[in-house]
């Protein structure tokens, strides 16, 4: 089966270089006995993060690709890459590797051992270890209780920045994914969910590990607004999902 891990990537310059380097080395020594590569998806980015990407493709061709999406969005960008992937399992993390690389097989092997058409990391689950701001965690746990209320998703994390699905799966829910931004993964999950797919949560060591210089692209007030606004929505649309997904399964 080929695997391929997608990095979402925009303006993160300053950490690329050291995390592609970081991820390779761990790919190479542990996912030796498998064909895997890692995509670079370059979004809307101002800096030299795709001149990093594409360097490494030049030295390590058959193992990194660069892509360029002049467009902004996290999801916009995934959905892209993803549909034009030929690879029969599809990752992404996020470019900042704030989710620890050993968890990488427990994320991806479910998938392969036919146990799992979804797999997404969880920073909440009894075994996983998250180092973040009292602030931000707040903020995560709240979304969760708030998104599983209205949307019932039974999911303990469902932003986590750490998922791997079957490419079929992708194919079979790709078109009721409406969002280009950070609600992709929320729909990602509750879609699946909708369709019955088999979805397993992994405990993930999560830690925040940029630099003042290099800050997150999440604004984390006016994002979850945008949240808020966009559960209520989906939860609106769910029904009419539901009747059309039936009848695509």
């Amino acid at each position: 089966m080929k695997i391929e891990i997608f990095l979402p990537i925009k303006n993160e310059g300053l950490i690329l270089n050291s995390n592609l380097k970081k991820l390779l080395d761990y790919l190479f020594l542990e996912f030796k006995d498998y064909d895997w590569q890692v995509v670079g998806v370059v979004n809307d980015s101002a800096d030299n993060s795709l001149q990093i990407v594409q360097d490494y493709e030049k030295r390590q061709p058959t193992k990194v690709k660069a892509l360029s999406i002049s467009q902004p969005g996290k999801g916009r960008a995934l959905k892209t890459a993803w549909r034009a992937s030929q690879a029969d399992i599809l990752v992404f993390m996020d470019a900042d590797l704030a989710v620890g690389l050993e968890a990488t097989k427990h994320l991806i092997l479910p998938i392969i051992n036919q146990e799992a058409d979804l797999v997404v990391g969880s920073r909440f689950l009894q075994d996983s270890l998250a180092q973040r701001s009292k602030r931000r965690g707040l903020l995560s746990r709240g979304y969760v209780i708030f998104s599983n209320f209205i949307l019932n998703h039974q999911q303990t994390d469902i932003q986590c920045g750490f998922k791997a699905i079957k490419k079929d799966t992708f194919q079979q829910i790709e078109k009721y994914l409406q969002d280009d931004y950070w609600f992709f993964d929320t729909e990602l999950v509750v879609l699946a969910r909708l369709a019955n797919l088999r979805i397993k949560t992994i405990p993930v060591k999560w830690r925040e590990n940029r630099t003042d210089r290099q800050k997150s692209n999440v604004k984390i007030f006016q994002d979850t607004f945008k949240f808020i606004k966009n559960v209520i929505c989906l939860k609106i649309r769910l029904k009419k999902i539901k009747k059309y997904l039936s009848k695509d399964l």
